[in-house]
């Protein structure tokens, strides 16, 4: 990455060497290194990058067995020892932890721990790239040294963030992030407040101008209440929250639009006309979200300096051991890790020779035509806006 050229007459290029990615095998009782291993089934994705499992060589031949994989694996203590062109198995667990399958169990959440402790070292170390994180069962995690809602929280956490993280999912141009995570939803509407969507909405437009090279996003941001609230009738935190952090946001230059109701805004189609939606809430975003993924959606930790993606399912504890799980978003959360890492290095790379970039921010993303149906509650909406037959 330190070797980005630069020339005047040529395009920015992406560093020649091999990306490193580390994989962490998640809960050990579950289906993270089966869809790992499928993933890695296809020969191309060695030509790709270099990978690496955290993990237990033990608990890989264990799964490797149960499964039938059609992939072998090289035994690796550190990560200097990863070949390329191989599938590459660090071993950082106790050999003492079983694997037993579809069972939540302490033992397993501390593998899927010292996984993690030992990729976190090795990113800041520098030998590896990104990362890329299995499935956990986030009640089986749960310790002295792991007291946090999840992954997101955790690298947060461990990478010293001043800005709070971002989750958002990824499927081809659906990008949809969520304003809070993990919260009962009882707990939602008072962790809402201007401040934190200015926040996520800044967090989420600097990540799609940096991460995805998008170079005029538009973001659309959901209610919270059914129909808008209803002009209060059905709870005012659209008025008094949502609207004015719409509306300041314009105001700092952001291209941010709504609020929109989530049911016509999904039923509708109408997410095709943005690059991203900022949801309120886990549940808001990610069911409409994982339907129209269909399997093939990504996890990424926005805002934060490292690269993580994940999968954007769990454990799948009922299936694991079985080889029927579906290795279409592990594939994916690789690609999104490669990608994510050469256009932070383009973007960092066209800073000091800006004529490329400029070449490229006078193309719209992929050639598509992007419009802005009206909506309630818009606030100092400057877009071009369409009547409901237009739309």
């Amino acid at each position: 990455m330190k070797d980005f050229q630069k020339n005047e007459e040529q395009p920015i290029v992406a560093p020649s060497r091999k990306l490193r990615i580390g994989i962490t095998h998640g809960d050990p009782n579950g289906i993270g290194y089966e869809v790992i291993f499928k993933a890695f089934s296809e020969p191309m994705m060695l030509d790709l990058c270099t990978p690496i499992i955290y993990g237990s060589t033990k608990m890989a031949h264990h799964h490797h067995h149960a499964i039938s994989a059609k992939v072998n694996f090289h035994p690796i203590t550190v990560a200097t020892e990863a070949k390329s062109e191989q599938l590459n198995v660090l071993h950082c667990v106790p050999e003492d932890i079983k694997v037993e399958f579809g069972q939540a169990t302490s033992e397993a959440g501390r593998a899927a721990f010292l996984a993690l402790e030992r990729a976190v070292s090795d990113y800041k170390a520098g030998l590896i790239d990104a990362i890329v994180t299995a499935p956990i069962n986030k009640n089986a995690i749960q310790s002295k040294d792991f007291d946090f809602k999840g992954h997101t929280e955790y690298f947060a956490h461990r990478f010293g963030s001043q800005t709070a993280p971002l989750m958002l999912l990824c499927c081809n141009n659906l990008r949809v992030a969520l304003a809070t995570t993990h919260l009962p939803v009882r707990e939602v509407a008072s962790h809402l407040s201007i401040e934190l969507l200015q926040e996520k909405l800044q967090t989420l437009h600097q990540s799609l101008l940096q991460d995805f090279l998008i170079p005029s996003p538009r973001i659309a941001v959901l209610s919270l209440n059914p129909h808008c609230g209803d002009n209060g009738l059905l709870g005012a935190e659209e008025k008094d929250i949502i609207e004015p952090a719409i509306s300041q946001a314009q105001h700092m230059g952001i291209p941010c639009y709504g609020p929109y109701a989530a049911d016509g805004f999904f039923g509708k189609g109408l997410y095709r006309h943005f690059d991203a939606i900022l949801a309120m809430y886990h549940d808001q975003g990610l069911a409409p979200f994982k339907a129209l993924a269909d399997g093939d959606g990504v996890n990424f930790t926005a805002g934060l300096n490292y690269v993580r993606t994940s999968p954007d399912h769990g454990t799948a504890f009922d299936i694991a051991g079985q080889g029927q799980a579906d290795e279409s978003s592990m594939r994916y959360a690789i690609y999104m890790a490669l990608d994510v890492v050469r256009n932070r290095t383009f973007d960092t790379a066209s800073r000091s020779n800006p004529l490329p970039k400029l070449y490229h921010e006078h193309r719209e993303d992929q050639g598509r035509a992007r419009r802005f149906p009206s909506a309630p509650y818009q606030v100092h909406d400057t877009a071009p806006q369409k009547t409901q037959k237009e739309v």
